[in-house]
């Protein structure tokens, strides 16, 4: 069994899990657990079922299609079994992102599919569609001597307190092979994330050991996105009201359809009121174009020189 420390929790795995970073060992029990073992093919009787998946009270049975099925077990364990003539190294991404992400969601955590940066003492986020340049972002910044908190999961906790806290992933970036050769990354390179996929883990030049304070939330956005056309800087940041906050914050959870599954709608709506209440929830207009990455960083160290420091004085 190996050790791992992600999102902040323990996790021991007989799986190897690609891209964590192996923690030292400890004699304290783990928060979450990661053997093969068998799994069934259906919960019997579920609560209910989609093409893939099915919940029974607090068991969570999901199939990877020809791949892996696992079985979570109230947000503490995850039983794995590969599909027959399947590698566990060919189910081990599947296993150490849509598992652990899924466990999060059992144990009653905001999971975000955002990366984020420290900025200031505070964890800055960037949200968006899959290929938005969530990594990409954390990775320029990083690259720019900011340290990285999170590549692909951030976990919230602390919501409705004082200061809600965002816990470091982890993990590895995960970057796409033309994101590495521009942004001058190939030393740092390492193995591909799955075969016959130009995407590969790159270990970050710093990454950060504990929580910080939630900061902003930055939901990225295509200027050539068809809404908006027409008009507008290339460049822009807009600040979203908590209406606007909540249904975005909602629509980049990891794994979106598991908040409503699990009726955990309102956790949502507290962590977008605590990123309005802190630095804002912010709607990131750019190009996504690597020419432009320098103006992009600039306008974002730009707007947070402007933002509250920790002290509550202007920046």
């Amino acid at each position: 069994m190996a050790s791992y420390l992600i999102s902040g929790l323990r996790v021991e795995s007989d799986l190897a899990l690609p891209g964590a970073i192996v923690a030292a060992a400890s004699d304290a029990q783990p928060d979450i657990t990661i053997v093969q073992g068998l799994v069934p093919d259906q919960l019997d009787p579920a609560d209910q079922h989609g093409p893939n998946w099915q919940l029974a009270g607090d068991r969570f049975l999901l199939r990877v299609p020809d791949v892996v099925r696992m079985l979570l077990d109230g947000g503490g364990h995850l039983t794995w079994q590969c599909e027959q003539g399947v590698r566990p190294e060919d189910a081990s991404i599947f296993v150490a992102a849509s598992g652990i992400g899924l466990l999060l969601h059992q144990r009653g955590s905001v999971v975000l599919h955002a990366s984020a940066v420290a900025v200031q003492g505070r964890a800055m986020l960037f949200c968006g569609v899959s290929g938005a340049g969530k990594s990409t972002m954390a990775a320029a910044l990083a690259q720019r001597g900011y340290t990285l908190l999170a590549d692909d999961q951030c976990l919230l906790t602390g919501l409705g307190q004082a200061v809600a806290m965002v816990h470091p992933d982890g993990r590895a970036m995960k970057l796409w092979q033309r994101s590495i050769e521009r942004l001058e990354l190939e030393q740092r390179s390492g193995g591909a994330v799955r075969d016959q996929i130009a995407k590969f883990y790159v270990e970050p030049e710093g990454s950060s050991t504990g929580p910080l304070p939630l900061g902003a939330i930055h939901i990225l956005r295509e200027t050539r996105s068809p809404d908006l056309a027409g008009g507008g800087p290339a460049i822009a940041l807009h600040r979203l009201n908590l209406a606007d906050a909540a249904i975005e914050v909602r629509r980049n959870a990891y794994r979106p359809g598991m908040v409503k599954r699990l009726n955990q709608d309102s956790l949502y709506l507290q962590a977008a009121a605590g990123a309005v209440q802190a630095d804002g929830v912010w709607r990131l207009i750019r190009p996504l174009d690597f020419d432009q990455i320098d103006a992009v960083v600039a306008c974002l160290e730009q707007h947070w020189h402007g933002l509250r420091q920790p002290d509550g004085k202007a920046g």
